[in-house]
Protein backbone atom coordinates (compact mmCIF):
# COMPACT_ATOMS: atom_id res chain seq x y z
CA UNK A 1 0.00 0.00 0.00
CA UNK A 2 1.23 3.42 -1.07
CA UNK A 3 2.21 6.38 1.20
CA UNK A 4 -0.93 8.21 -0.52
CA UNK A 5 -3.21 5.28 -0.04
CA UNK A 6 -2.59 5.31 3.48
CA UNK A 7 -3.20 8.90 3.65
CA UNK A 8 -6.29 8.94 2.48
CA UNK A 9 -7.37 5.83 4.25
CA UNK A 10 -8.87 7.18 7.36
CA UNK A 11 -12.14 4.69 6.58
CA UNK A 12 -9.54 1.89 7.07
CA UNK A 13 -8.04 2.70 10.55
CA UNK A 14 -11.34 4.31 12.24
CA UNK A 15 -13.82 1.48 10.18
CA UNK A 16 -11.09 -1.76 9.48
CA UNK A 17 -9.62 -1.66 12.58
CA UNK A 18 -12.64 -0.78 14.85
CA UNK A 19 -13.68 -4.93 15.12
CA UNK A 20 -10.02 -5.13 17.37
CA UNK A 21 -10.71 -2.38 19.40
CA UNK A 22 -13.08 -4.26 21.49
CA UNK A 23 -12.26 -5.18 24.83
CA UNK A 24 -12.48 -8.84 25.71
CA UNK A 25 -13.32 -9.05 30.01
CA UNK A 26 -11.93 -12.74 29.80
CA UNK A 27 -8.68 -11.80 28.06
CA UNK A 28 -8.43 -8.29 30.17
CA UNK A 29 -9.10 -10.73 33.38
CA UNK A 30 -5.97 -12.70 31.86
CA UNK A 31 -3.95 -9.73 32.04
CA UNK A 32 -4.54 -8.98 34.91
CA UNK A 33 -3.87 -12.19 36.53
CA UNK A 34 -0.51 -12.57 34.67
CA UNK A 35 0.87 -8.88 35.73
CA UNK A 36 -0.76 -7.04 38.92
CA UNK A 37 -0.98 -10.49 40.85
CA UNK A 38 2.23 -11.91 40.09
CA UNK A 39 4.25 -8.58 40.44
CA UNK A 40 2.54 -8.50 44.47
CA UNK A 41 3.17 -12.36 44.94
CA UNK A 42 6.66 -11.59 44.03
CA UNK A 43 6.96 -8.37 45.97
CA UNK A 44 5.78 -10.26 49.11
CA UNK A 45 7.93 -13.18 48.20
CA UNK A 46 10.94 -10.93 48.28
CA UNK A 47 9.91 -9.26 51.24
CA UNK A 48 9.94 -12.93 53.22
CA UNK A 49 13.56 -14.43 51.23
CA UNK A 50 15.72 -10.94 52.71
CA UNK A 51 15.62 -12.17 55.78
CA UNK A 52 17.26 -15.62 53.63
CA UNK A 53 19.89 -14.06 51.16
CA UNK A 54 19.63 -10.82 49.68
CA UNK A 55 20.96 -12.39 46.60
CA UNK A 56 17.65 -14.63 45.95
CA UNK A 57 15.96 -11.17 46.92
CA UNK A 58 17.70 -9.27 43.40
CA UNK A 59 16.92 -12.22 41.24
CA UNK A 60 13.06 -12.20 41.87
CA UNK A 61 13.34 -8.83 41.97
CA UNK A 62 14.37 -9.38 37.77
CA UNK A 63 11.13 -11.62 37.54
CA UNK A 64 9.06 -9.15 40.01
CA UNK A 65 10.34 -6.24 37.14
CA UNK A 66 8.97 -8.02 33.99
CA UNK A 67 5.53 -8.51 36.02
CA UNK A 68 5.17 -4.92 37.15
CA UNK A 69 5.81 -4.16 33.26
CA UNK A 70 3.00 -6.22 32.27
CA UNK A 71 0.99 -3.75 34.98
CA UNK A 72 2.51 -0.87 33.22
CA UNK A 73 0.39 -2.04 30.31
CA UNK A 74 -2.88 -2.62 31.79
CA UNK A 75 -2.54 1.47 33.23
CA UNK A 76 -1.37 2.41 29.92
CA UNK A 77 -4.94 0.47 28.19
CA UNK A 78 -6.29 1.46 31.22
CA UNK A 79 -5.80 5.27 30.34
CA UNK A 80 -7.02 4.66 26.70
CA UNK A 81 -10.17 3.84 27.65
CA UNK A 82 -9.31 0.13 25.61
CA UNK A 83 -8.87 -2.44 28.15
CA UNK A 84 -12.28 -2.69 30.11
CA UNK A 85 -16.05 -2.34 28.13
CA UNK A 86 -16.57 0.50 31.27
CA UNK A 87 -15.03 3.87 31.45
CA UNK A 88 -15.49 4.11 35.07
CA UNK A 89 -14.16 0.51 35.18
CA UNK A 90 -11.17 1.58 33.19
CA UNK A 91 -10.26 4.76 35.11
CA UNK A 92 -10.47 2.40 38.38
CA UNK A 93 -8.23 0.05 37.69
CA UNK A 94 -6.00 2.70 36.28
CA UNK A 95 -5.84 4.34 39.10
CA UNK A 96 -5.30 1.67 41.21
CA UNK A 97 -2.83 0.41 38.99
CA UNK A 98 -1.36 3.55 39.11
CA UNK A 99 -0.06 3.08 42.62
CA UNK A 100 2.02 0.10 41.45
CA UNK A 101 3.95 1.73 38.87
CA UNK A 102 4.01 5.33 41.02
CA UNK A 103 1.90 7.35 38.80
CA UNK A 104 -1.14 9.61 38.73
CA UNK A 105 -3.60 7.47 36.40
CA UNK A 106 -5.61 11.34 35.34
CA UNK A 107 -2.47 13.64 34.82
CA UNK A 108 -0.66 10.58 33.31
CA UNK A 109 -3.34 10.12 30.76
CA UNK A 110 -3.72 13.54 29.69
CA UNK A 111 0.21 13.92 29.21
CA UNK A 112 -0.07 10.70 26.98
CA UNK A 113 -3.25 11.75 24.96
CA UNK A 114 -0.84 14.68 24.34
CA UNK A 115 1.29 12.18 22.73
CA UNK A 116 -0.47 10.30 20.46
CA UNK A 117 -2.11 13.09 19.07
CA UNK A 118 1.58 15.26 18.41
CA UNK A 119 3.96 12.53 17.50
CA UNK A 120 6.02 13.37 14.87
CA UNK A 121 4.95 16.81 14.80
CA UNK A 122 8.24 18.79 14.86
CA UNK A 123 6.18 22.07 15.65
CA UNK A 124 4.29 20.48 18.77
CA UNK A 125 7.01 18.52 21.05
CA UNK A 126 7.59 18.23 24.22
CA UNK A 127 4.84 17.01 26.64
CA UNK A 128 5.05 13.47 26.54
CA UNK A 129 7.73 12.04 24.36
CA UNK A 130 11.97 11.81 24.89
CA UNK A 131 13.53 15.47 24.37
CA UNK A 132 15.22 15.22 20.86
CA UNK A 133 16.67 18.21 18.89
CA UNK A 134 17.36 18.96 15.83
CA UNK A 135 21.00 19.75 14.23
CA UNK A 136 19.92 23.15 13.87
CA UNK A 137 18.61 23.90 16.62
CA UNK A 138 21.79 21.96 18.64
CA UNK A 139 23.78 24.09 16.88
CA UNK A 140 22.67 27.20 18.59
CA UNK A 141 22.86 25.96 22.11
CA UNK A 142 24.93 27.38 24.19
CA UNK A 143 27.75 24.34 25.09
CA UNK A 144 26.80 24.09 29.12
CA UNK A 145 23.43 23.48 27.29
CA UNK A 146 24.95 21.17 24.88
CA UNK A 147 26.52 18.94 27.49
CA UNK A 148 23.15 18.93 29.55
CA UNK A 149 21.84 17.16 26.34
CA UNK A 150 24.53 15.03 25.59
CA UNK A 151 24.44 13.67 29.24
CA UNK A 152 20.34 13.52 29.30
CA UNK A 153 20.65 11.56 25.46
CA UNK A 154 23.59 8.98 27.21
CA UNK A 155 21.76 5.80 27.82
CA UNK A 156 23.98 5.53 31.31
CA UNK A 157 22.27 8.65 32.43
CA UNK A 158 19.01 7.61 30.34
CA UNK A 159 18.46 4.30 31.92
CA UNK A 160 20.52 5.06 35.35
CA UNK A 161 19.62 8.58 36.74
CA UNK A 162 15.86 8.19 34.00
CA UNK A 163 13.65 5.64 36.47
CA UNK A 164 14.35 7.88 39.61
CA UNK A 165 13.56 10.80 37.77
CA UNK A 166 10.51 9.04 35.66
CA UNK A 167 9.05 7.10 37.71
CA UNK A 168 9.92 8.07 41.31
CA UNK A 169 10.12 11.57 41.57
CA UNK A 170 8.94 13.36 38.71
CA UNK A 171 5.20 11.65 38.81
CA UNK A 172 5.24 13.62 42.47
CA UNK A 173 5.38 16.87 40.81
CA UNK A 174 2.56 18.84 39.76
CA UNK A 175 3.32 20.58 36.38
CA UNK A 176 2.77 23.75 35.46
CA UNK A 177 0.19 22.92 32.74
CA UNK A 178 -1.69 20.64 35.56
CA UNK A 179 -5.55 22.47 35.74
CA UNK A 180 -6.71 22.05 39.76
CA UNK A 181 -8.37 18.86 39.78
CA UNK A 182 -4.89 17.63 38.16
CA UNK A 183 -2.86 18.87 40.53
CA UNK A 184 -5.50 17.45 43.83
CA UNK A 185 -4.97 14.17 41.85
CA UNK A 186 -1.52 13.89 41.79
CA UNK A 187 -1.30 14.94 45.37
CA UNK A 188 -4.23 12.26 46.40
CA UNK A 189 -1.65 9.89 44.59
CA UNK A 190 1.42 11.18 46.68
CA UNK A 191 -0.64 10.76 49.68
CA UNK A 192 -2.10 7.36 48.79
CA UNK A 193 1.82 6.01 48.23
CA UNK A 194 3.33 8.32 51.31
CA UNK A 195 0.42 5.79 53.19
CA UNK A 196 1.56 2.83 51.63
CA UNK A 197 5.20 2.97 51.61
CA UNK A 198 4.94 4.09 54.67
CA UNK A 199 2.61 1.28 56.25
CA UNK A 200 5.38 -0.73 55.05
CA UNK A 201 8.07 0.66 56.61
CA UNK A 202 6.44 0.39 59.78
CA UNK A 203 5.60 -3.38 59.19
CA UNK A 204 9.43 -3.89 57.62
CA UNK A 205 11.88 -1.59 58.33
CA UNK A 206 12.61 1.14 55.66
CA UNK A 207 15.79 -0.78 54.79
CA UNK A 208 13.45 -3.55 53.75
CA UNK A 209 11.29 -1.51 51.64
CA UNK A 210 14.40 0.10 49.98
CA UNK A 211 15.86 -3.30 48.74
CA UNK A 212 12.83 -4.47 47.39
CA UNK A 213 11.36 -1.63 45.93
CA UNK A 214 13.66 -0.30 44.73
CA UNK A 215 15.59 -2.55 42.33
CA UNK A 216 12.44 -3.54 41.04
CA UNK A 217 11.34 -0.18 40.14
CA UNK A 218 14.63 0.56 38.72
CA UNK A 219 14.89 -2.32 36.52
CA UNK A 220 11.28 -2.37 35.30
CA UNK A 221 11.87 2.02 34.73
CA UNK A 222 14.99 1.04 32.59
CA UNK A 223 12.97 -1.37 30.37
CA UNK A 224 10.19 1.33 30.03
CA UNK A 225 12.44 4.23 29.40
CA UNK A 226 14.05 2.08 26.39
CA UNK A 227 10.47 0.56 25.13
CA UNK A 228 9.55 3.91 24.95
CA UNK A 229 12.87 5.26 23.63
CA UNK A 230 12.97 2.78 20.64
CA UNK A 231 9.16 3.63 19.99
CA UNK A 232 10.04 6.75 18.51
CA UNK A 233 13.71 6.67 17.96
CA UNK A 234 14.96 5.00 14.91
CA UNK A 235 17.11 6.20 11.89
CA UNK A 236 14.32 6.48 9.05
CA UNK A 237 11.36 8.25 11.77
CA UNK A 238 8.85 10.09 10.58
CA UNK A 239 9.38 13.87 11.71
CA UNK A 240 7.88 17.05 9.62
CA UNK A 241 6.73 20.02 10.52
CA UNK A 242 3.17 21.22 11.66
CA UNK A 243 1.78 22.07 7.63
CA UNK A 244 3.05 18.71 6.48
CA UNK A 245 2.15 16.29 10.00
CA UNK A 246 -0.21 13.85 8.71
CA UNK A 247 -1.67 11.66 11.71
CA UNK A 248 -1.80 8.19 10.02
CA UNK A 249 1.77 8.94 8.52
CA UNK A 250 3.23 9.65 11.68
CA UNK A 251 1.18 6.20 13.56
CA UNK A 252 2.91 4.05 10.36
CA UNK A 253 6.21 5.87 9.74
CA UNK A 254 7.01 7.07 13.28
CA UNK A 255 6.58 4.14 14.77
CA UNK A 256 7.76 1.07 15.24
CA UNK A 257 7.44 -2.71 15.36
CA UNK A 258 9.58 -3.87 17.58
CA UNK A 259 10.20 -7.27 17.12
CA UNK A 260 11.19 -9.00 20.22
CA UNK A 261 11.46 -12.37 21.36
CA UNK A 262 8.57 -14.23 22.39
CA UNK A 263 9.61 -14.09 26.15
CA UNK A 264 9.91 -10.47 26.10
CA UNK A 265 7.03 -9.78 24.23
CA UNK A 266 5.04 -11.47 26.81
CA UNK A 267 6.56 -8.99 29.48
CA UNK A 268 5.93 -6.25 27.60
CA UNK A 269 2.38 -6.29 26.49
CA UNK A 270 2.82 -6.46 23.14
CA UNK A 271 3.51 -2.87 23.13
CA UNK A 272 6.24 -3.53 20.50
CA UNK A 273 3.94 -3.52 18.04
CA UNK A 274 3.46 0.45 18.34
CA UNK A 275 2.41 1.30 15.13
CA UNK A 276 -0.64 -0.45 15.72
CA UNK A 277 -1.60 1.07 18.97
CA UNK A 278 -0.50 4.35 17.11
CA UNK A 279 -2.74 4.44 14.63
CA UNK A 280 -5.42 2.98 16.86
CA UNK A 281 -4.76 3.21 20.80
CA UNK A 282 -8.17 2.04 21.46
CA UNK A 283 -6.72 -1.38 20.61
CA UNK A 284 -6.28 -3.88 23.72
CA UNK A 285 -2.64 -4.84 23.85
CA UNK A 286 -3.61 -8.29 23.87
CA UNK A 287 -5.09 -7.79 20.31
CA UNK A 288 -2.29 -5.71 18.44
CA UNK A 289 -0.59 -8.44 17.00
CA UNK A 290 -3.74 -10.42 15.51
CA UNK A 291 -4.03 -6.27 14.02
CA UNK A 292 -1.44 -6.22 12.74
CA UNK A 293 -0.57 -10.10 11.06
CA UNK A 294 -4.59 -9.62 9.46
CA UNK A 295 -4.15 -5.94 7.64
CA UNK A 296 -1.59 -5.29 5.04
CA UNK A 297 -1.51 -1.23 5.69
CA UNK A 298 0.95 -2.64 8.34
CA UNK A 299 3.18 -4.53 5.46
CA UNK A 300 6.56 -2.44 5.56
CA UNK A 301 6.33 -0.38 8.66
CA UNK A 302 9.52 0.23 10.14
CA UNK A 303 10.59 -2.94 11.68
CA UNK A 304 13.59 -3.17 14.56
CA UNK A 305 15.56 -6.07 16.31
CA UNK A 306 16.07 -6.00 20.03
CA UNK A 307 19.32 -5.24 18.89
CA UNK A 308 18.11 -2.56 16.56
CA UNK A 309 16.30 -1.20 19.54
CA UNK A 310 19.57 -1.07 21.49
CA UNK A 311 21.70 0.25 18.48
CA UNK A 312 19.31 3.42 18.37
CA UNK A 313 20.78 4.52 21.33
CA UNK A 314 23.50 6.08 18.87
CA UNK A 315 20.97 8.54 17.64
CA UNK A 316 21.08 11.77 18.85
CA UNK A 317 19.61 14.06 17.25
CA UNK A 318 16.94 14.64 14.02
CA UNK A 319 18.32 16.01 10.73
CA UNK A 320 15.80 17.56 9.01
CA UNK A 321 17.79 18.16 5.65
CA UNK A 322 18.38 14.39 5.74
CA UNK A 323 15.24 13.14 6.81
CA UNK A 324 16.19 10.93 9.70
CA UNK A 325 18.03 10.67 12.90
CA UNK A 326 21.71 11.01 12.95
CA UNK A 327 24.70 10.18 15.93
CA UNK A 328 26.61 13.70 17.43
CA UNK A 329 29.49 12.22 15.00
CA UNK A 330 27.08 12.19 11.79
CA UNK A 331 25.79 15.53 12.46
CA UNK A 332 29.51 17.35 12.68
CA UNK A 333 30.45 15.42 9.11
CA UNK A 334 27.18 16.58 7.55
CA UNK A 335 27.60 20.10 8.58
CA UNK A 336 31.27 20.79 8.87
Amino acid sequence: MTTGDRRSGAAFWRERLAPYAKPDSRRSALDVATSVLPYVALTALMYVTLDVSLLLTLIIAVAAAGFLVRTFIVFHDCAHGSFLRSRRANVWLGTTCGLLVYSPFHSWRHEHAVHHATSGDLDRRGTGDVETLTVAEYARLSEPRRLAYRLFRNPLVMLGAGPIWALLLEPRLVPRWARARYGRQIIATDVALAALVGGLCAAVGWRAVVLVQLPTAMLAGAVGIWMFYVQHQFEDVYWQRREEWNYAEASLRGSSHLQLPKVLQFFTGNIGLHHVHHLNARIPNYNLQRAHDENEIFDGVPTLTLWDGIGAFRLKLYDEEKGRLVSFAEARAGHA
